[in-house]
């Protein structure tokens, strides 16, 4: 999540930074870009006193990105596709796959450092203002379905409380309960509210608590003999079943859009990376961040194998990791973890949301989405595009609540597929720089950036089609949904006097044109699957 991302990774100072770099970053766009941006927004100073992230503070970004609400529902997630040996594939498969994709952004970061804001501004670079559009506008939207399965989730963790009230995160009570907590953090927003010191150090620690302990507790009941009963998995009849390729692949490809959901942000020292002290930092915070959360999930995933059946993990309710703490140490245990989700996600909800509102913001200052987004209240809070960001994830709520079955994976599986053609651009634009003039004095040789954005490239395809069918479907219905914004904004933004003011270059309209076919052929596939 590029925007929302950085919403929650750093504390105090990071958001205002941030918030002074997106106008700078629609001066970069105009001298990068040239002529057919509006030039309107100069007169906008970046607030130069803005404070500066070093080392630690990025490590912080890019760890605190990474770990959201995601971790307490990870041992479910994976073992309802997966048992022990497929899990342990497809954390290796993860690690190395996402690596590459870590090790695309840090490239970039040490090799175009006047590129600010990441992965938008990638793309709009590397491809041109449509495409640049096309990654905008997925990110957010994206991340307005990771607000919602935040909002899933906390409801989900009230029901340990108030039994069957909550249950599945998407009853018409949670439903009421998530739209009164983004309203509220609506209203919050706009009264100018960023993170500051205490929210930051209260989040964290609520977050990191309640998994190391449970680190522990796994670890002291571990036993390896439950661990390798039905290793690859079991049969229909409970017997274990021995390996077979077909069926282990088949489990790692359901466990992807889990693991996907699980690093996105690793960007995130990307995203502030015009606050930063140095580019290195950015480049090694992106590094030790990445290690250290893979580390982290591959324990949250494999420990309670060893304690419970993938079989019996699998059929929990979320989040999961709170129910193998009640059921393995007591009710304190459930309680220690859902109290930590419950402050853990509250603290991130009001800097996501203030985020999330900056991605169409310097989008319309260069000029690819309407200028309406451009408007902002007296305390400087992006009036506009809070407001759009707050209707969208109502009306993603109240579809939930007809979604069938589990409406926690429903989400993140739709973020996931919608922000993979964001890190595949970036793999493209990686080895389109690559295949061209290279510095003689950079401190990765050529082959070392063209392998990573190769394989960066091929592992982004990989999950797009892990994602399946029935997501890339929605997903394709999204992204055309999206075009008018585009349009409205280039018509209005325009410069005066410019003599091509076509809206789409040539081979921008053979793009259009693909968008809008996969766009129908998404509708009528998922009409269909409803009607059926």
């Amino acid at each position: 999540m590029n925007a929302s991302s950085a919403a929650r990774k750093q504390g105090a100072g990071v958001a205002p930074a941030i918030h002074a770099d997106n106008h700078q970053h629609g001066e970069d766009h105009n001298k990068y870009h040239g002529p057919g941006v509006d030039k309107s927004h100069k007169s906008d100073k970046p607030n130069t006193s803005a404070k500066q992230v070093g080392l630690i503070g990025l490590v912080g970004v890019v760890i605190s990105a990474m770990v959201g609400g995601g971790i307490y529902s990870l041992p479910q997630n994976m073992s309802a596709s997966a048992s022990a040996g497929g899990q342990i594939i497809a954390w290796i498969i993860t690690g190395v796959g996402m690596w590459f994709i870590a090790n695309t952004f840090r490239i970039l970061t040490r090799e175009r450092p006047e590129l600010k804001n990441g992965l938008y501004t990638y793309a709009y670079k590397g491809f041109g203002k449509f495409v640049g559009f096309l990654v905008a506008y997925g990110y957010w939207i994206c991340n307005c379905f990771s607000l919602v399965a935040y909002g899933v989730l906390i409801m989900s963790t009230l029901n340990f409380f108030f039994p069957g009230t909550f249950a599945g995160g998407n009853t018409v009570w949670a439903v009421l309960g998530a739209s009164i907590i983004i309203w509220l953090m609506f209203l919050l927003t706009l009264r100018g509210t960023k993170s500051n010191v205490a929210l930051n150090v209260i989040g964290t620690i609520c977050k990191i608590v309640p998994v190391l302990i449970f680190i522990v507790a796994m670890i002291t009941m571990f036993e390896l003999g439950t661990f390798l009963h039905g290793f690859w998995g079991m049969s229909a009849s409970g017997q274990p079943l021995h390996f077979n390729l077909s069926n282990v692949m088949d489990q790692v490809s359901g466990t992807m859009m889990v693991t996907l959901w699980l690093f996105i942000g690793v960007e995130g020292a990307v995203v502030i990376s015009g606050s930063a002290k140095s580019q290195k930092d950015v480049s090694k915070a992106t590094t030790f961040g990445y290690l250290a959360v893979l580390f982290m999930y591959v324990l949250v995933s494999l420990l309670p194998l060893g304690v419970y059946n993938y079989q019996t993990i699998g059929g929990m309710s979320n989040p999961s990791m709170a129910v193998i703490m009640d059921k393995a140490v007591g009710s304190w245990g459930g309680i220690v973890v859902n109290a930590g989700v419950i402050i853990s996600v509250l603290s991130a909800w009001l800097v996501w949301l203030v985020m999330l509102s900056q991605m169409p913001l310097f989008a319309s200052y260069d000029g690819i989405f309407p200028k309406i987004f451009r408007k902002t209240n007296s305390r400087g809070a992006a009036y506009y595009s809070l407001l759009v960001s707050a209707c969208i994830c109502q009306v993603l709520l109240i579809i939930c609540h007809f979604v069938p079955g589990d409406a926690w994976s429903h989400m993140i599986s739709i973020t996931s597929v919608m922000s993979m053609p964001c890190y595949l651009l970036c793999c493209l634009f990686l080895w389109k720089i690559a295949r061209g003039q290279w510095k003689a004095t950079s401190q990765f040789s050529r082959t070392y950036a063209l392998v990573t954005g190769i394989i960066g490239t091929f592992f982004s395809l990989f999950l797009i089609y892990s994602a399946g069918l029935h997501y890339l479907m929605l997903a394709c219905i999204i992204y055309a949904i999206g075009i008018p914004i585009f349009m409205v904004g280039r018509k209005q933004c325009e410069q005066p006097g410019l003599k091509d003011r076509r809206i789409f270059t040539p081979k921008e309209r053979v793009l259009l044109v693909l968008v809008i076919c996969a766009g129908i052929v998404g509708l009528v596939y998922t009409a269909s699957g409803l009607l059926h």
